[in-house]
């Protein structure tokens, strides 16, 4: 990956490129609040989780009529708790990414999360007061078309140097913060939810770019072999914010809309 790409700082030293300017002049956030989004959001996953990955199986999808042809979705019980976001890119109409947030219970807060069940958790969250603000992310997907890196066209998060599409120049320089849009997303539905921690199991890959804007998760268990490396992970999100803008304002001002969600 390229320093320029990496470079926390960088973006905050060019007073020619607004990051948050540019991201939104190239894609929007798009919240997934009806059944035709959710759809959206299912078929992108499908595109990511079976087809570009194969991290999920075909045959476990749900299939459904569109237009005259079969349209495959993948979702699990969890999407029933969950709120979801899409990035559309606005050139092309096409949906980018996509990401959601289990929710807590409110009949049930030890209802288990993602996490606490396909991870040993050394220190699960199991605080009552914490538990009814815990939020778990999930379900973190980049379409293939929007990865800027051949040899991470098996990956979910697309941290990538090579266009694979059509993109201008200053496109381009945007691609690499369409995983950091998604927390832009996230912090959205964070702020909407009263969500105080994330969960989160992430390939420490994508945990390491976090980890260069000031995004900071702490591990709570050991790694997990699924579908390849994952470590779970806890964080507070009045611990996290803070970070990145003192890391790179530019990122934090993208992720929290110029202070609105902070």
């Amino acid at each position: 990956m390229a320093d320029a790409d990496l470079n926390p700082q960088a973006d905050g030293k060019d007073q020619q490129f607004d990051l948050r300017a540019k991201f939104y002049e190239y894609f929007e956030l798009v919240p997934a609040s009806t059944a035709t989004l959710k759809r959206e959001v299912y078929k992108l996953r499908f595109q990511v989780y079976c087809l570009e990955t194969g991290f999920e199986r075909p045959e476990d999808c749900t299939v459904v009529k569109e237009d005259g042809r079969e349209v495959y979705l993948e979702t699990d019980p969890y999407d029933r708790r969950s709120d979801h976001y899409l990035v559309r890119h606005r050139r092309s109409g096409l949906y980018a990414a996509t990401v959601r947030l289990v929710l807590p219970d409110p009949d049930d807060l030890f209802l288990p999360y993602p996490i606490e069940e396909h991870c040993v958790l050394e220190t699960p969250v199991t605080d009552l007061g914490i538990r009814r603000h815990l939020a778990e992310i999930s379900r973190f997907a980049v379409s293939k078309e929007f990865k800027r890196r051949p040899n991470e066209a098996g990956t979910l998060a697309g941290i990538g140097a090579q266009p694979e599409v059509y993109f201008a120049p200053d496109e381009r320089r945007v691609l690499p913060h369409i995983t950091v849009g998604l927390f832009a997303a996230i912090v959205r539905m964070t702020r909407a939810h009263a969500i105080t921690h994330w969960y989160a199991v992430m390939e420490p890959a994508l945990l390491r770019f976090l980890r260069l804007f000031g995004i900071h998760f702490s591990p709570i268990g050991p790694d997990v072999d699924y579908h390849g490396l994952r470590r779970p992970c806890l964080a507070e999100v009045d611990r996290v914010l803070p970070g990145i803008k003192k890391v790179n304002p530019s990122v934090w001002e993208l992720i929290t809309d110029n202070g609105r969600y902070a």
